[in-house]
This record gives C-alpha cells, structure tokens and sequence, in this order.
C-alpha cells in the first residue's frame, strides 16, 4: 500500500482501471502507471523482442489540498484496505 508522508500539504487521489485500486501520491500527473499491478517498462531489449508498452492505467480523480484533508484521506484509505476500526472518526 502507498501511503504519502506525514506532513504532506497536497497530493493525487488515483484509481486504477485495470484493477480498481484507489491510492495518494506524491506526484499529481492526469494518468501514471499503477503502483500495483502496473510495471515500468525494462527498456533494455534485444534485437529480437518487442519494444515495451508503457500503461498508464492509473487516473487523477482529485488533487487532496491541506495537511489535515490530506491526513483524512490516507486514514479513509487505510481503514477501506484493512477493514480496521472506524470508532475513531
């Protein structure tokens, strides 16, 4: 699981298409390769294999602005993902 930073002021709300993660990142791009079930492509080829497709699966639902929203949604994420306690909120 990708979790952003204590502290972070902003970042990117993703979901995934292929495999519907939703995650934050530091980065704030409209579409990046999934850190789950998306690979970087291995450019490094030999003369007889297939140049490498880039998937860029993973899209920008919302920029999450200010510690404490930031905060909220990293801690709304983890409990979706661990099913843990929510007597807290």
């Amino acid at each position: 699981m990708f979790y952003v930073p204590d502290g972070t002021q902003m970042c990117g709300f993703y979901e995934c298409k292929s495999c519907d993660t939703r995650f934050l990142d530091l980065k704030i791009i409209p579409r990046m390769i999934c850190p789950y079930c998306g690979e970087a492509p291995d450019m490094e080829i030999g003369p007889d294999d297939e140049m490498p497709q880039c998937k860029e699966d993973a899209m920008l639902l919302q920029v999450v602005e200010g510690q404490e929203e930031v905060e909220k949604m990293d801690g709304l994420l983890s409990l979706a993902v661990t099913g843990g306690d929510f007597d807290w909120l």
